[in-house]
């Protein structure tokens, strides 16, 4: 019987082997060196050989971790195109005045980090001397996403070449009085300065993809060439542990994205302590980025490494490298030679023999001082090499020291994320140290000065020429003189006045007819920018697929399987519908990158994006507040929304609480439609105010959400009368009375009720309407409530003003004077959202709403479960009359009674 453990090695291999003979030759080489020279010996000729394979484009598995060593060896680093000693002096001038002012700043116990850019100098100083696009460079500049808490070492630059003074520093973290500085990255607290907002963790590095594509999505459909422009991306080490921070490697490689680099400032630290204490953070990015498709410039040790690589006849020094954990390499940065000698040398007898040739000097520079990432040379090496890599992103792996110059009480320690002062001996020691030509006497009270060499000064001249030859200052943000688009011909919007007569139309079906027509405009049909998280189908838009194109940089590679289809599944290398896959955050980080293209490039786009209401504010409100803080324009649209609309769905799809996260955004104009003429409405007062010619006051920088719904019903003609359109964009008008809808009200001197209605609870209200008259001879008069938000919000400006002495009434309260009777107020979310108006409305108020979690059924018996359907509206609205002794306390028994509940 044959053992089934017997299996040879070429049986295990799918692929044929044409040579047996020379594949065993092969082997049995590996095998003699391995016995020969050791195993160390054999595993360095297969990686090199693996390495040679890759470099000849032969198709193997990539090598997805090479030696702990720089990728780019000394001898190969080209020659720094610059005065390397003024960019020292540079660099010293920016060390010092970020420490002065955290420190200068922590008297007033606002905060700040030191450590940060402490170890990052050198990443900023080399890019902004000597890549880093400004915006009079070709096509827009290059896009910086700078790290968050490095901002003060951002600050002392701007200082330095003549766009801060003292001042501003002095008011870093303390904007009230003016002429403050925000504490990180922050478009909407410094718009001529800072482009994004990057310390939500994680956000950073998506965007910076997703704004890295949407240039080239630009380019490729003749909006603008931003072929120059290049996206830079600093992150931490400890960053890149949130999901989102690699969420889209893929789609990086996927698309070529040459056009993108990450510097990733691997200080091995933390806010708590190492990133990987037992492991190698360096490695594990190595082997991430590779995996994914990304060329990966390690930048690790200084020059006072290359004798000891010199020495390392054997490859114990490197080999030892890759052992040592990261939390020992950061004890390392504070013991002294005799430790180093003993715990890391004294591992293999052969480090002992190197260590011998070693004084206690060069080992403490080389384990103290000596990091890629602190040395010019070696940063401009990797990132003309970056810059120069062609068919694919790039990633730059720089080891540093967090607080690095900052002295012995910083470097490496555990805590100095959370370390916001240097004491007075501490600066001079630093002085000393960057040799800055600062006085004892000019610490006066103990205070430490900031430090600048002049405005004439030949560092300063240095600087500012290097910028101008690079196209300007960095970072900066433009707000462009971008003429408004015209507003498209009225007759898109005006189609929907009329209703859809006995048709059923969904207002998300409404809201897609009205894109379709927009985008046919001559003028801005082009800028609109459809994004979809592969969910077109459900919303109705396959229509778009052949007429519009589903972007793709390759075009359409294939023949597609619905070809012969009218509605077919077509992808274009100027496609215009960015149709994302199963990724929301992707979808929103589409979204930003296209929302605020009138400043990074000039150019106006109108992105909407269109989603599952349910996976858009709960997944990705983040996002949205990075939206809100960059300054973001465009149409966010919450599809299949309510709680009990979508109901079959079950739990995790039923939306009953979105407009609650979307009110707590201060740039977020959230909507609530019920009729196909609202949405028309909604999107044209959009368009107008984002994109067109805004009202004197009104800010223009606010993306607008809306609601819609899956759920067909005939819709109804807009009514005629003054102050309509103003009521659905201010968020409330009356829809019908109880006499103009036609109803009988079955009653003399009837009781009268007020019953506002949003999205499709305005549905349930009119079938509320027509039960009270004919069943219980109660009037009601029907009002949709477009925007309980935008109502609050008006309400509470109006309270603003009273303080401030002016006599202001809130729309909401003038909207409803004069209504006779109590309010009740319906829509398909829990009861929070309409209780946003409840203090400003002078009638009785009372609300429905669909409270609690979700549930699997039909609509009816959802809403019957919630307690919002017409019945349910009815015995409450009777409820709440009879509080008010306006109808007999019986009648709400009766129809409690009368209708099951």
């Amino acid at each position: 019987m044959t053992d089934p453990t017997a299996i040879q090695p070429s049986e295990l291999d799918q692929l044929p082997d044409r040579d047996p003979e020379e594949t065993a030759e092969w082997q049995a080489s590996l095998d003699a060196v391995a016995k020969a020279a050791g195993p160390h010996r054999a595993a360095y000729l297969m990686r090199r050989t693996l390495e040679r394979a890759e470099g000849n484009g032969l198709a193997l598995p990539k090598l997805l971790e090479t030696d702990y060593v720089n990728t780019i060896p000394t001898a190969a680093e080209p020659t720094v195109d610059g005065d390397e000693a003024m960019e020292r002096r540079i660099t010293a001038w920016n060390r010092w005045n970020a420490a002065a002012m955290v420190t200068r700043g922590a008297k007033h116990g606002v905060g700040g980090h030191i450590a940060t850019f402490a170890s990052a100098a050198w990443l900023y100083e080399t890019g902004f001397n000597h890549f880093f696009k400004g915006k009079e460079a070709d096509g827009s500049g290059d896009q910086l996403y700078i790290q968050g808490h490095a901002s003060p070492g951002i600050y002392a630059r701007a200082f330095l070449d003549g766009r801060l003074n003292e001042t501003h520093l002095d008011n870093f973290r303390q904007e009230a009085g003016g002429n403050g500085l925000p504490s990180y990255p922050h478009p909407r607290r410094l718009p001529w300065l800072w482009e994004f907002p990057t310390v939500s963790m994680g956000l950073g590095p998506l965007s910076a993809i997703y704004q890295a594509r949407f240039n080239r999505y630009l380019t490729n459909r003749g909006i603008k060439d931003v072929s120059q422009s290049h996206v830079w991306a600093f992150l931490g080490d400890g960053e890149m542990d949130e999901p989102e921070s690699t969420a889209a490697l893929a789609l990086a490689s996927r698309e070529g994205l040459d056009n993108l680099t990450f510097v990733i400032n691997c200080n091995l630290q933390r806010l708590d302590g190492p990133v990987r204490a037992n492991f190698k953070i360096v490695q594990e990015l190595e082997a991430q980025f590779r995996g994914a498709g990304w060329n990966v410039i390690k930048s690790l040790w200084g020059n006072a490494w290359d004798e000891l690589f010199r020495l390392d006849t054997t490859g114990a020094l490197v080999r030892r490298l890759r052992e040592v954990p990261d939390a020992q390499v950061q004890t390392y940065q504070t013991r002294d030679a005799a430790y180093i000698r003993q715990d890391f040398f004294g591992s293999d007898p052969a480090l002992v023999e190197l260590a011998k040739l070693l004084s206690d000097d060069k080992i403490l520079e080389c384990f103290h001082l000596s990091r890629g990432g602190h040395e010019a040379r070696k940063v401009y090496a990797a990132y003309k090499a970056a810059v120069e890599h062609k068919g694919a992103p790039t990633v730059i792996l720089a080891q540093t020291v967090k607080g690095f110059t900052l002295g012995e009480g910083f470097a490496s320690k555990n805590a100095n994320h959370q370390m916001k002062k240097l004491s007075t001996d501490e600066f001079k020691q630093m002085r000393d140290l960057l040799e800055l030509p600062i006085k004892d006497s000019d610490f006066v009270d103990g205070v430490v000065p900031y430090g600048h060499p002049g405005a004439d000064s030949p560092e300063v001249r240095y600087l500012q020429e290097r910028r101008a030859a690079l196209g300007g200052p960095a970072p900066a943000r433009r707000t462009h003189a971008v003429a408004p688009l015209p507003a498209p011909a009225d007759k898109a919007f005006a189609a929907f006045d009329k209703g859809s007569g006995s048709q059923n139309v969904a207002t998300t079906m409404a809201f897609v007819r009205l894109v379709k027509d927009l985008v046919r405009d001559k003028t801005s049909g082009k800028r609109w920018v459809p994004i979809v998280p592969d969910e077109a189908r459900t919303f109705g838009m396959e229509s778009l697929f052949p007429s519009l194109g589903i972007y793709s940089p390759k075009g359409q590679t294939y023949e597609p399987v619905d070809r012969d289809q009218l509605m077919y599944y077509k992808e274009a290398k100027d496609g215009q519908i960015l149709n994302e896959g199963i990724t929301e955050a992707g979808s929103m980080a589409d979204f930003i990158a296209a929302s605020t293209a009138y400043s990074t490039h000039g150019e106006t786009m109108i992105p909407f994006y269109i989603f599952y209401s349910m996976f858009g504010w709960q997944r990705t409100a983040d996002q949205m507040w990075q939206l809100g803080d960059q300054l973001g324009r465009g149409f966010l649209v919450g599809a299949t929304a309510g709680r009990t609309t979508l109901t079959g769905e079950g739990l995790q799809h039923a939306d009953g609480h979105s407009p609650v996260i979307a009110a707590t955004n201060p740039a977020a104009l959230s909507y609530d439609p019920a009729f196909a003429y609202e949405v028309a409405t909604i999107v044209k007062d959009g368009l107008r105010r984002m994109y067109g010619e805004a009202a004197p006051g009104e800010d223009q920088n606010v993306f607008y959400y809306l609601t819609v719904y899956n759920e067909p019903i005939p819709q109804p003609a807009k009514p005629s009368g003054l102050g309509i359109d103003e009521g659905i964009v201010k968020g409330l008008y009356r829809f019908n009375t109880a006499e103009s809808a036609g109803v009988q009200v079955n009653a003399a001197n009837a009781s009268r009720i007020q019953l506002l209605g949003s999205g499709t609870a305005i549905h349930w209200v009119l079938e509320a309407q027509r039960l009270l008259a004919e069943e219980w001879g109660v009037a009601a008069d029907v009002w949709s409530a477009t925007s309980w938000t935008e109502l609050r919000r008006d309400a509470l400006e109006a309270d603003a003003a009273l303080l401030r002495g002016e006599d202001r009434v809130p729309y909401v309260r003038q909207a409803l004077q004069g209504a006779e009777g109590p309010v009740l107020a319906v829509s398909d979310y829990m009861r929070q959202v309409p209780d946003q108006i409840a203090q400003w409305v002078e009638q009785d108020y009372s609300s429905l709403g669909a409270d609690g979690f979700g549930l699997s059924d039909t609509r009816e018996a959802a809403r019957r479960h919630f307690g919002v359907d017409a019945q349910s509206i009815v015995v409450a609205a009777l409820a709440q009359l009879a509080r008010r002794g306006e109808v007999p306390a019986s009648a709400v028994k009766e129809a409690r009674e009368r209708y099951g509940l």
